[in-house]
């Protein structure tokens, strides 16, 4: 063999040997992170996260971007931990009950009657960010940012103004959320555990007379399409949070991690106050096409809250820890006091 062959053949070799042992994307200029989500295509989270989108692929020089799975199209929250664990998606956008799958001690914040308003919310994330932002990396995760959907609310197709009343009734449960199983539970009711995506025919088939969300959540789902009722309690404040896979997160650079972890806690606190102003409009909106609006009693209320307690002290211990619940308690104590 000639040298100039020789040289081309080695050459030939050196570049297969590169091609089967280099990484995947290790020649792409553009590093894709997936993350999905439940949010409805066209509602104001994913139209966020798309903005977010144009952002980062503009301050990173197209280097970085998002592929957004939006609609619930890659299964429940429990999916969505499963494919990030297998690496089929990178990072997702969870309410408390997907990540308390990931950090058990996010089973805290959905104890309903927790908060009583959105500064008593936004004052205890801001003094326990660091602790679950290592509680997060510790499982192998970023917590990039904190993201709501607002105060849950009942919503039915038979009135419910009363603890009572719910016992009576056939109850939706998110079967991704155990501890609003043990909620149901302490409260007396036999809860129907369906995936969110069932809920829907759930209502239309009568399998459920009974579910609960925020008010934006609820005609985003169409849910209110198939309700009479809506028991004006905030009941839980549904928290949530992007994650990304720690080890994906790795492979940008240092200059795209710092851009990465800017951006998302900018576009969360924008879409938190057009989600808040999201909610109030939408109670408007249910009660113009129908949805009676209940007031239950003071006595009625209290007999909620009582099931609430007893709920969070059995839970104690199993679902989130005594010190993590004493803490935050504590922090709302001041708070309300004026001890911030």
């Amino acid at each position: 063999m000639s040298r100039p062959n020789m040289i081309k053949s080695i050459g030939a070799c050196l570049l297969m040997v590169i091609t089967f042992v280099a990484p995947p994307g290790a020649f792409s200029k553009t590093a894709t992170i997936k993350i999905a989500t439940l949010a409805p295509e066209g509602s104001s989270w994913v139209q966020t996260l798309e903005n977010l989108n144009v952002e980062l692929k503009q301050k990173t020089g197209n280097s970085v971007r998002l592929r957004i799975y939006s609609g619930g199209v890659l299964g429940d929250e429990k999916d969505m931990i499963r494919k990030m664990y297998v690496g089929q998606i990178q990072g997702a956008v969870l309410t408390a009950a997907g990540l308390s799958g990931i950090f058990k001690e996010m089973d805290v914040f959905q104890i309903p009657f927790l908060f009583e308003n959105y500064g008593e919310v936004d004052h205890v994330l801001a003094k326990m960010d660091g602790f679950f932002k290592k509680g997060f990396s510790d499982k192998g995760y970023v917590l990039s940012a904190w993201s709501e959907g607002g105060f849950i609310r009942l919503m039915s197709t038979i009135p419910i103004a009363s603890l009572n009343d719910l016992q009576k009734a056939k109850v939706w449960t998110w079967e991704d959320a155990p501890m609003a199983k043990a909620i149901f539970d302490e409260a007396g009711v036999s809860a129907i555990p369906l995936s969110l995506p069932d809920v829907l025919v759930g209502l239309q088939t009568g399998l459920v007379e009974v579910v609960y969300a925020p008010p934006t959540g609820a005609i985003s789902l169409q849910w209110f399409t198939k309700t009479k009722y809506l028991t004006d309690v905030p009941l839980i404040y549904l928290i949530g949070g992007i994650v990304i896979k720690k080890n994906a997160f790795k492979k940008l650079s240092a200059d795209h991690r710092q851009i990465f972890l800017e951006l998302w806690p900018q576009y969360m606190d924008r879409l938190k106050t057009v989600i808040r102003k999201e909610n109030q409009e939408a109670l408007q909106v249910m009660a113009k096409h129908g949805v009676k609006i209940i007031h239950p009693s003071e006595d009625q209320i209290e007999g909620f809250k009582k099931v609430s307690q007893n709920a969070m002290n059995r839970q104690t211990g199993k679902s989130f820890s005594a010190k993590v619940k004493n803490e935050i308690l504590a922090y709302l104590e001041a708070y309300r006091k004026g001890n911030n």
